[in-house]
């Protein structure tokens, strides 16, 4: 406060104040010290640090976004291997189906063992039907022409969007009428369409092969901006231990001191009673 009291005049004790104000001072900042190392947070409200705070919330925000972001292109490439995972079976089923087609396109067999493959064929087609009806996600279809969106970052716009598209044993060339071995000729004719159909699945499967891939350098950039934001808003927002435990050794010392100087001020005005005798 840089104000000196006079000794002799006892009625206000300037040094005893001055002593009280700075010994507050001390223990204010030592409590601000103790509560930095009780939460790790250098700024716990914004008067420590307004500017500091600000930035540190926004980092904050952008961290929690970017967190989410990343959880959202696990469930892309999880919907993707839904999908993924039902092409291979259709390409599984078209497989046998066309081991069964070059079975039935040799004239050894006779016309009840063509029969025979047909009608396994034609279950065959049914069980693809059933299983792009039932292959969803969340409850919703994944075999439809609606495009797919995924937020992938905490940024407005910053989507990636995937078209698996309708299939059906229809579009594959196989619905029940379709096929047919009856005779070598026919089961020619239908194993080409089953190459057809092979051709079509595996397309598809590079597409979603090359958009998982893509989701998975969207996940890796992701997680490494993530750590770079988290170092930022800990280098602004965090405490640092060693140094406010210096600190609250240095001010625990001033405490003391700052007790033992208010005590002699107090005390510093008896002297005046030596006058008196």
């Amino acid at each position: 406060m840089g104000v000196f009291g006079d000794f002799s005049r006892i009625n206000t004790n300037v040094q005893s104040i001055e002593s009280l104000y700075m010994m507050q001072r001390t223990n204010q900042e030592l409590s601000v010290r103790q509560l930095r190392l009780a939460t790790g947070s250098r700024i716990n409200r914004a008067e420590d640090d307004s500017a500091g705070y600000t930035i540190a919330k926004k980092l904050e925000s952008r961290v929690r976004g970017q967190a989410q972001a990343l959880a959202n292109v696990g469930d892309a490439k999880s919907m993707l291997t839904v999908a993924e995972g039902a092409f291979n079976t259709v390409m599984d089923i078209l497989m046998t189906m066309k081991e069964k087609t070059v079975q039935a396109a040799n004239d050894t067999l006779g016309t009840d063992e063509r029969n025979a493959i047909e009608s396994e064929m034609q279950s065959m087609a049914e069980e693809i039907t059933e299983l792009l009806d039932d292959t969803t996600f969340n409850s919703a279809p994944l075999f439809t022409s609606a495009v797919l969106s995924f937020q992938i970052n905490a940024d407005a716009g910053d989507t990636f969007k995937v078209t698996i598209g309708t299939l059906s044993v229809d579009q594959l060339g196989l619905a029940t009428g379709s096929i047919d071995v009856s005779s070598a000729g026919a089961s020619s004719t239908l194993l080409g369409t089953i190459d057809s159909a092979l051709t079509t699945i595996s397309s598809k499967l590079g597409t979603i092969g090359s958009s998982q891939k893509r989701l998975t350098f969207r996940q890796d950039g992701l997680s490494i901006a993530m750590g770079h934001n988290e170092a930022a808003r800990s280098r602004i927002a965090d405490a640092d231990f060693a140094k406010e435990q210096m600190e609250i050794v240095k001010l625990q010392i001033l405490q003391q001191t700052g007790i033992a100087a208010l005590s002699q001020a107090n005390n510093a005005p008896q002297s005046v009673l030596q006058l008196l005798q």
